[in-house]
């Protein structure tokens, strides 16, 4: 087999210096190409394949140490090595370059020699410091396996002596490394790294293990405690520690120091009200924070003897309300950016119910096979069954378009390759968990869900048109539906099939119609008679360039033009391209609509977007300079009033001018 091409991105807002590099390097490279910084992050978030970076200093919108920066605050730098070439060889520049992470530094003009050794020598020296940083995470991880083996069998006995389910530690791992790498993509505050993140998650499992002292009286007590017996029960927390402070071993081991941290303070909370110690603020290792809140979340969502199961939302609501206590702001708003995460991944009835469904479904197997008198012939079924499923996945692999299957017993949806490349969905995913991965909005599925129940077993198909994104713009696609059912008498709802087709005549009018000729964004035509009824949205913003009319008194219609043009592809470089949708709403006046996005970051995107405009220079009109005022509604809403509300705040953002106003929707009364 071919070996693939090393894989390498050339940022430059030059077309030239980036043909000249392109010649320079050969056809032995896989060559990607940017046209400035924002593009360059781009392509490194959406393809996790690139081996070196060729990175310009000077390049509008974002230049090249801004890029360093965001490599490094998302640890990019310490998989993709970055040479820097550009005419700038000034001291000062070639030391920050370093600084930030850079490998190398090249100066132009470029030799051709000089490129291609010093990229050849980096991607030798990244593929080796890579084999040997695996080789070390081979040896460690049977190191920590080992270790992670014998925590999880001790904390298991104590969870055996709570009475507790068997999955909180499991819930309390999995709860913590989630929170913990979303804190990472939202600050380098604790500077934590991926080592980090692993030993607090594994360390997390002994956090309650100084219950191993508390009475089992106490520990499973169906009613509310007394004083005394809280204040007995408090008291795990300096047990545990001071079981791990007398360990007659390892007392310097970075996981033992993790652990007597966790087990003492995994009960104070941030205004300084929790125990033992009273710590408040940053005093709490962050640690400590961390499994507090993945604690919390897991006793909520999970049946205890002194009380029923919260629902997530109901569970994600009452942290966030300071019902259990208070906890850093900045893990609250990395709580809301996980919870969908949360749930997919803790579910705590989906984890109940799939042994169960999947005992079930054996059973109903086993029985078929029985009544049917088929065990005599397993041979000839077993050949039967390895054609079909030959077949089934020669059809699946080569048919281009979306094809999918749902098992109502356990929930599941699979996806065909093809769906999977072009749709980017996961090749399986549970209802409703896993809703806002599956490429269709909640009101496509629920469209879907609607055709399907009027289907019968004598009359199972059906069929609807939808918008659904696929290689990151929204095409109408004819769905083709068949439900399935059992044989028996009265036959019962086991799943359904479905295939999407897109459908040419309307995908022409799509491309056609449905596009603003100047700034290719939705035009309010296509919003009002399709978008409208096909989409939803958690996020509803409208934004309007400021001085537009004076831009085209001094400057002249070409130059709005260019304006406009330049201020789309600014605000595009911050939304998804695979569900977002952009509208030309007016002249200069433009609607975004966000599905299944938070609060958090939905502010994020509004104030990634007036910052990139105003960051704007355009080279043929250097004096001109550009801003955009901002209003939007976030929260579960209808379009039309939510509309209604963001026209509201727009109108009192360009009083300011330059300005975003925000606030949650608010249903009218």
């Amino acid at each position: 087999m071919r070996e693939a091409k090393q894989r390498i991105l050339i940022a430059d807002d030059s077309a030239m210096n980036r043909a000249i590099l392109t010649e320079m390097l050969g056809d032995g490279y896989d060559i990607l190409e940017a046209e400035n910084g924002l593009q360059a992050v781009s392509v490194m978030q959406s393809d996790e394949n690139i081996d070196l970076l060729l990175l310009d200093i000077m390049m509008p919108e974002m230049d090249g140490f801004e890029v360093l920066a965001m490599m490094k605050k998302c640890h990019w730098i310490d998989d993709i090595p970055v040479i820097m070439i550009s005419a700038e060889n000034a001291s000062s520049f070639v030391e920050r370059a370093y600084d930030l992470g850079a490998s190398d530094y090249i100066s132009r003009p470029f030799d051709t020699a000089v490129v291609r050794r010093r990229v050849i020598n980096t991607l030798m020296l990244s593929a080796k410091q890579k084999r040997l940083v695996q080789l070390v995470a081979e040896q460690v991880y049977e190191k920590e396996k080992s270790n992670s083996t014998m925590i999880n069998i001790l904390s298991h006995i104590v969870e055996f002596r709570n009475g507790e389910s068997g999955l909180h530690v499991l819930h309390i791992q999995t709860a913590t490394e989630i929170l913990l790498h979303t804190l990472v993509q939202q600050t380098d505050r604790y500077n934590l790294t991926t080592a980090d993140i692993s030993l607090i998650s594994t360390a997390s499992a002994l956090h309650d293990i100084g219950k191993i002292n508390i009475p089992e009286s106490i520990l499973n007590k169906p009613g509310k405690l007394t004083k005394e017996e809280f204040d007995t029960m408090k008291t795990h927390t300096t047990i545990g520690a001071e079981i791990l402070d007398k360990l007659p071993f390892q007392q310097e081991s970075d996981l033992v120091k993790t652990a007597y941290a966790i087990c003492r303070w995994h009960h104070e909370r941030y205004d300084g009200r929790g125990y033992p110690d009273g710590l408040k603020g940053e005093q709490i290792p962050i640690a400590a924070q961390v499994v507090a809140m993945a604690d919390v979340y897991d006793a909520l969502t999970s049946e205890r003897c002194y009380k029923k199961a919260y629902s997530h939302d109901t569970a994600i609501q009452m942290i966030l309300n300071g019902e259990c206590g208070a906890f850093n702001p900045l893990l609250l708003q990395c709580l809301q950016e996980a919870a969908p995460r949360l749930q997919a991944e803790l579910s705590t009835s989906a984890a109940a119910d799939a042994p169960r469904n999947t005992l079930a479904e054996a059973q109903h197997l086993s029985e078929t096979l029985l009544e049917e008198n088929a065990l005599p012939g397993q041979d000839r079924i077993l050949r039967v069954l390895s054609v079909l499923r030959a077949k089934a996945d020669f059809f699946v692999k080569n048919a281009r378009c979306i094809q999918m299957e749902y098992n109502d017993t356990t929930g599941l949806v699979h996806f065909s390759p093809w769906a999977v490349e072009h749709m980017k969905v996961p090749a399986e995913l549970h209802l409703p968990e896993d809703i806002d991965k599956s490429g269709f909005t909640r009101e496509g599925i629920r469209r879907i869900q609607k055709a399907l129940r009027a289907t019968t077993s004598a009359h199972p198909n059906t069929e609807l048109s939808m918008l659904l994104p696929v290689d990151g713009e929204l095409r109408w696609h004819r769905i083709a539906l068949r439900s399935i059912w059992s044989e028996n008498d009265p036959p019962f709802y086991l799943g359904a099939v479905g295939q999407a087709a897109p459908v040419e005549e309307l995908c022409d009018y799509h491309r056609e119609l449905s596009r603003d000729v100047l700034t290719h964004a939705y035009n309010r035509s296509f919003f009002e008679s399709h978008l409208l009824q096909q989409m939803e949205a958690d996020g509803v913003l409208l934004l309007d360039l400021d001085h537009f009319g004076t831009i085209n008194e001094t400057y002249g219609r070409q130059a709005g033009d260019i304006a406009i043009r330049t201020v789309v592809g600014a605000v595009s470089a911050c939304v998804r391209s695979s569900s977002d949708a952009l509208v030309r709403y007016g002249d200069d006046e433009f609607l975004l609509l966000f599905p299944h996005i938070s609060p958090h970051i939905f502010a994020q995107r509004a104030e990634e977007i007036r910052a990139s405009v105003e960051a704007i220079r355009l080279t043929d009109y250097p004096d001109l300079r550009l801003t955009v005022s901002l209003g939007g509604v976030y929260g579960a809403c209808p379009i039309e009033p939510a509309i209604v509300q963001a026209e509201t705040l727009l109108h009192d953002a360009k009083q300011t001018r330059n300005c975003c106003l925000l606030r949650q929707y608010t249903e009218e009364k």
